[in-house]
C-alpha cells in the first residue's frame, strides 16, 4: 500500500464490526491530523488484501464517510479525505501529545492495559466535563447525570 497514509486493523474479538472499525479509525487519524485534505484511502481491494475482511464491508464504511462529508469516491481514481477533524494540538508533534506518549508510558509502567488506560481517560473526561457543566450552570438540577 505504497504511498497510502493509513492501514486499517481489525480487532475480530472486540464485538464491534469491521465497517465501524473502518470509520473509527479513518476518523482518529483526520483528528490526529495524519490524514489530510486530498490524501487518498487505500483502494477497497488493498483493505481486503491486508485484513481479510469482505470488500461490502469496506465499500460500506467508504459510503458512511462519504454520507458524513469525511471523503469523496472519485470513479477510477479512488476514495480521497474531503474534510479534516484535526484540532490544534492534536498533531504528533504538539507538545500535548508528548505529554499524552509519556503519560501513557507511566500508565503501563504502572501496570494499566489498554482498556484500563481507555476507561481512566473516559472517567476522567466525564468527570471534568460534568464539573464544566456545573460552573456554567450553577443550581441547574441534574447538571451532573445529563452526560452519565
Amino acid at each position: 500500500m505504497e504511498g497510502d497514509v493509513i492501514e486499517y486493523r481489525i480487532d475480530r474479538g472486540g464485538g464491534v464490526p469491521a465497517y465501524v472499525q473502518i470509520v473509527e479509525q479513518t476518523e482518529r487519524a483526520l483528528r490526529m491530523g495524519t490524514l489530510r485534505v486530498g490524501d487518498k484511502l487505500p483502494t477497497a481491494r488493498e483493505v481486503v488484501a491486508a485484513t481479510a475482511i469482505n470488500p461490502n464491508t469496506v465499500l460500506r464504511a467508504y459510503r458512511d464517510m462519504e454520507q458524513a462529508g469525511l471523503v469523496e469516491l472519485r470513479r477510477g481514481l479512488g476514495t480521497f479525505v474531503t474534510r479534516s477533524l484535526a484540532r490544534p494540538g492534536a498533531e504528533d508533534d504538539s507538545p500535548l501529545r508528548a505529554d499524552l506518549t509519556a503519560w501513557t508510558a507511566r500508565a503501563r509502567a504502572a501496570g494499566l492495559e489498554r482498556a484500563d488506560i481507555l476507561a481512566l481517560v473516559t472517567a476522567t473526561l466525564d468527570a471534568y466535563d460534568n464539573e464544566q457543566d456545573r460552573q456554567q450552570h450553577p443550581g441547574r438540577p441534574g447538571a451532573e447525570e445529563e452526560d452519565a
